[in-house]
């Protein structure tokens, strides 16, 4: 068993699930380097990227080396036979390999203890193993507003603006995190929760009633969705400005993986 100097030395290692992207007629797979970087500086963690190797990936032997994950956004969708629903549009993006892959990986990690936080299809992804349902064009309905960036914006204005606010819902994980009623967030997504998992708790809600962050209360470990960025600007020396709250979210989520690597460390 280590001591608690050696504790404190050791970094936990936070999966971060990489996409399948075809780039010049290859077959690549890919994670953005801000998702890298917020598990490694944001989590205080040690990045170990997570192929999307569908059932060819041991899912046990995996999580028995990690102390989190972080899934990442993307500009795919998850295909809605996942979630019975309609063919999705044609020029939907679609990543096979992904569904195959992190859908049974999300339910694995919250059965084995190892903490999650979903970012943008992450939460959705979410959302979807737990049996949910998503709105496949959010802008399209009635009483919902355009969640989606303009995609002529610059990417620093994409991720960098704060769209709308968001309702903390009390006494939920969020409200541990960041001990207020209500923020700013920025918004980069066109689909999103129809229907919540059963289990899932509400944490946040975007001004025209769609859910923003869910928690899973059942779960043995930290497990948070976030429908926004925060792995975007969280940085205090960030030059163009920094989100505390952003970085709130991060720094909860390094800590619940610091303690799962000690609970792993100890039964060894």
């Amino acid at each position: 068993m280590p001591s608690a100097s050696e504790f404190a030395s050791l970094l936990p290692v936070i999966g971060v699930n990489a996409c399948s992207q075809t780039l010049n007629h290859h077959p690549f797979f890919v994670v953005g380097e801000k998702y890298v970087r917020a598990a490694s500086q944001g989590a205080e963690g040690l990045p170990w990227v997570i192929p999307p190797l569908g059932d060819q990936l041991p899912l046990q032997p995996l999580l028995q080396h990690l102390d989190g994950i972080l899934l990442t956004g993307s500009p795919s969708n998850i295909q809605p036979h996942h979630y019975d629903g309609e063919p999705a549009d044609p020029n939907s993006p679609q990543d096979i390999k992904r569904d195959a892959t992190n859908l049974p990986l999300i339910r694995a990690a919250i059965a084995a203890g190892v903490p999650l936080l979903g970012i943008c299809r992450g939460f959705q992804e979410m959302n979807v193993a737990l049996g949910g349902s998503l709105h496949q064009k959010v802008h399209e309905l009635p009483g919902y507003l355009n969640h989606r960036e303009n995609p002529d914006d610059p990417i620093l204005e994409q991720y960098g603006k704060l769209s709308h606010n968001i309702s903390i819902q009390p006494g939920g994980l969020l409200q541990q995190i960041w001990p207020e009623t209500e923020t700013r967030v920025n918004s980069l997504h066109g689909q999103g929760v129809n229907r919540l998992a059963d289990g899932a708790r509400i944490e946040a809600l975007a001004p025209d009633g769609l859910i923003e962050a869910f928690s899973l209360p059942a779960a043995p470990a930290f497990t948070l969705a976030v429908q926004w960025h925060p792995e975007w600007q969280w940085h205090p020396d960030d030059k163009v400005g920094d989100f505390p709250f952003y970085r709130a979210i991060l720094k909860a989520f390094g800590a619940a993986c610091r303690q799962r690597m000690q609970q792993r460390l100890n039964s060894r």
